[in-house]
């Protein structure tokens, strides 16, 4: 019997997604978890895999379109199997936007394949593309895009870099640059928001708004985790080692283990503390960030976590993250100690309780017994509703996630 795929739901505050490339075309066959096309949201390009095997018989939407969450956007059934498409089910239009008078259509053979973006209106690009454009200093407004309505895809970035095409804007090429003085623009420049920073904008917009926030620093000492690490990444290959994140996650998850209160959401005049320890880990991507989710933290080996983290940023980082990548954290955690960050605050992550805030672990003067040596210092600070817990709770938190980090290898057993 046939069945019909529908726009998956990605995150509590997803609305819609463009469909960006079928994968599967009509008559193929498909297998339950091949990916069936790749989709746009809010926060990432994101395989969208088929929950069932069979051939695929329609494809309700093309690409390009954008397509509200549950809406149908494929049906896989038997060979030969005769169906009928649902309707299609229109995104509502912002409400600024006017309906354009009827335009006369082109026929099929005129339109060209590859479209070159407006010098005037955003680039059309994936992010991945971007990112490549970005890393390698390529314009994409010199680019033509070969996706869905002109949309610069990686080829295109690709093609442009192995052809030696100029990477340099010609306003830029047209500065003159000396040994001393690099070359400066007096131009204002307008970006437009992506999508992922238009909804980083509006949970944190929400979250300072909506939620009284409480911060609680506490300073760790980092020297036996330092000296166990180099023990255990001394026994794993380069590709599998262990970082101080990894620790400092499955560290927090033990911690949260024991005060559940704190791996909770607020819901009306309830407080629901989930059975589930899941923490989120905030990953640096093209344009903005996003958290990964390593499921049940509590219950995995170190090795497991890290191994599950590295594969997820890499996903997130190609915009290629899984549906199941990025949903369902209880607790999160932000690391900003690579940068040599001393110390920070974050915002609470909605619905979520708490966020953990974690700066650089440095070689600094300490008093121990009288004596001044030379100690490995962290510091963290957790962010909390104050509608779910108070300042005492977090801070013997904090206590306890000193016990987990100062004495490493109580995580081990």
């Amino acid at each position: 019997m046939a069945e019909t795929i529908n726009m998956p739901k990605l995150g509590f505050d997803m609305a819609e997604g463009t469909l960006i490339r079928w994968v599967k075309q009509v008559g193929e066959t498909i297998h339950k978890g091949d990916v069936l096309a790749e989709i746009e949201t809010d926060k990432a390009t994101v395989e969208v895999e088929s929950p069932t095997g069979g051939v695929v018989l329609q494809l309700i939407v093309n690409q390009g379109d954008v397509v509200p969450v549950n809406a149908a956007i494929a049906i896989v059934g038997a060979a030969g199997e005769k169906v009928e498409a649902p309707a299609k089910t229109e995104s509502p239009k912002p409400a600024d936007e006017k309906t354009p008078a009827p335009q006369t259509q082109p026929k099929a053979d005129s339109v060209p394949s590859a479209v070159t973006p407006s010098e005037s209106g955003p680039i059309k690009a994936s992010p991945l593309a971007k990112k490549i454009a970005k890393d390698n200093n390529v314009n994409l407004s010199a680019l033509q895009g070969s996706g869905p309505n002109g949309r610069i895809v990686k080829k295109d970035v690709e093609s442009a870099l192995s052809s030696g095409q100029s990477a340099v804007s010609s306003k830029q090429s047209a500065q003159p640059v000396t040994n001393y003085q690099l070359p400066i623009s007096l131009e204002d420049k307008i970006i437009p928001t992506t999508k992922l920073r238009q909804a980083i904008g509006r949970r944190l917009v929400e979250s300072k708004t909506t939620i009284p926030h409480f911060y609680v620093t506490h300073e760790f000492k980092m020297e036996a985790l330092a000296e166990l690490r180099k023990q255990i990444n001394a026994a794993l290959p380069d590709n599998e080692k262990i970082s101080v994140n990894d620790f400092i996650v499955k560290a927090t998850a033990l911690a949260l283990r024991q005060f559940p209160n704190l791996n909770a959401t607020l819901k009306g005049n309830e407080i629901i503390q989930f059975g589930h320890v899941n923490v989120g880990v905030a990953v640096t991507v093209p344009g903005g960030l996003m958290t990964v989710v390593v499921k049940d933290t509590d219950q995995k080996p170190l090795r497991q976590i890290s191994s599950e983290i590295k594969t997820m940023a890499g996903r997130a980082r190609e915009g290629k993250v899984k549906p199941e990548d990025v949903d369902g954290s209880t607790f999160s955690t932000s690391n900003l100690g690579m940068y040599d960050v001393e110390e920070f605050i974050a915002i609470v992550n909605p619905p979520e309780a708490g966020i953990l805030a974690i700066g650089s672990a440095k070689e600094t003067p300490v008093v121990e017994n009288g004596q001044i040596k030379i100690g490995s210092r962290m510091k963290a600070t957790i962010s909390v509703d104050h509608r779910v817990s108070d300042g005492a709770e977090a801070a013997q938190f904090m206590q306890k996630l000193a016990e987990f980090l100062e004495n490493p290898v109580r995580m081990l057993v």
